[in-house]
């Protein structure tokens, strides 16, 4: 199981990637990996709704394309698009040029969709060096202060609960996942871990 806090020393090895935002204020950055897709994607809309929350969604090009009318209902509820690459590469099992362009097929999904973005996350947080010199001349890249490991089957969605609470703090930015293997977790954790920081007094902004 991996730490559901980032480890404090990665942002000083990695200093120029997000991992959170600096701010006094209680406000919680969500982000969702991987949709949209039927079904999951506007659970997850309908629910922030209900939190007036916003968030960022990390979308997969080849997802974009499929379902294209959620991507717009993403934009049309307030939140913000980030890219995921086209087909939710693994940057350490890639080439550069192999990732690259599959960066760049995500931008062109959502373009065709007439919506443009500077938000980049790597699937499963894997670059290699050079992809990431490349790309963060062009983007802000995305990371992580909370992972919820939502995605993790074998995880009691209790436990996610509580060691994601416990992780969050201010200007936490926060990583779920609306996808099929995260469903179960997701649909169990996301309305308590909503209801228990608007209860304290935060609020839930995209990037």
């Amino acid at each position: 199981m991996l730490p559901f806090k980032t480890p404090f020393f990665a942002p000083y090895i990695y200093p120029r990637l997000l991992w959170k935002v600096k701010t006094s204020e209680k406000v919680i950055y969500l982000t969702f990996d991987d949709g949209p897709i039927p079904n999951l994607t506007p659970w997850v809309l309908d629910l922030l709704n209900e939190f007036e929350a916003k968030a960022t969604f990390f979308c997969v090009g080849e997802n974009v394309k499929k379902h294209a009318e959620i991507f717009h209902r993403l934009l049309e509820e307030g939140h913000r698009v980030g890219n995921h690459t086209q087909h939710h590469l693994n940057g350490k099992k890639a080439s550069l040029e192999e990732y690259l362009a599959d960066a760049l097929a995500c931008d062109e999904a959502m373009k065709a969709e007439s919506v443009s973005t500077d938000l980049f996350r790597p699937p499963y947080g894997r670059l290699t060096n050079a992809q990431r010199k490349q790309l963060i001349q062009q983007k802000t890249i995305v990371m992580w202060d909370v992972l919820t490991q939502d995605y993790d089957q074998a995880l009691d969605p209790d436990l996610i609960l509580k060691r994601s609470i416990a992780a969050t703090d201010k200007g936490s930015v926060v990583v779920f996942h609306d996808n099929l293997k995260a469903e179960r977790n997701l649909k169990a954790v996301l309305p308590e871990y909503l209801s228990h920081f608007k209860n304290m007094g935060y609020r839930f902004e995209a990037l």
